[in-house]
């Protein structure tokens, strides 16, 4: 599987709007300046969310996009699904037609890979995401509190 810009795009998009959306509406605008993509490449997206009844757009002054679900409801394979993007490792897209219209010999490699990266996928939420990110934080935050209390100590 190659997961192109699309899904990665959507997949972080996604995220952004699970991070900032707990209280009100998000704009593309905001999302795109957040995450320096495209508002445009953005608009193509939410558009097949939308579809997919992934998000849910708010109209009018305020408005903007939220989550159709909370956060550990919604897989990343959903997400990258609902964009297009296939979650397939055969080089025939699962046709069976991988060598001169029939099955090549690695086929079922391809299909089985394809299975457990699908399963990995839709095993992890939002939420998920959203709770390792917390936990980078807070270890990031007493490393740097363990580096100051150590310079106090050297001081003292």
């Amino acid at each position: 599987m190659r997961l192109t810009t699309k899904g990665r795009y959507a997949v972080t998009a996604m995220l952004d709007l699970a991070f900032n959306s707990q209280n009100n509406p998000v704009t593309l605008t905001e999302i795109a300046t957040r995450q320096t993509i495209s508002l445009s490449y953005l608009e193509q997206l939410f558009a097949r969310l939308r579809k997919a009844e992934i998000v849910i757009g708010v109209r009018g002054p305020g408005g903007g996009y939220q989550l159709s679900e909370l956060p550990e409801k919604i897989s990343i394979a959903a997400i990258i699904e609902a964009v297009n993007e296939p979650i397939d490792s055969t080089k025939c897209g699962g046709k069976e037609n991988c060598q001169h219209d029939s099955i090549c010999l690695t086929h079922d490699l391809w299909v089985g890979l394809s299975e457990h990266i699908k399963d990995y996928l839709s095993g992890i939420s939002l939420a998920d995401l959203m709770q390792k990110r917390d936990e980078r934080r807070l270890l990031e935050e007493s490393g740097e509190c363990a580096i100051i209390i150590k310079k106090i100590h050297k001081v003292a």
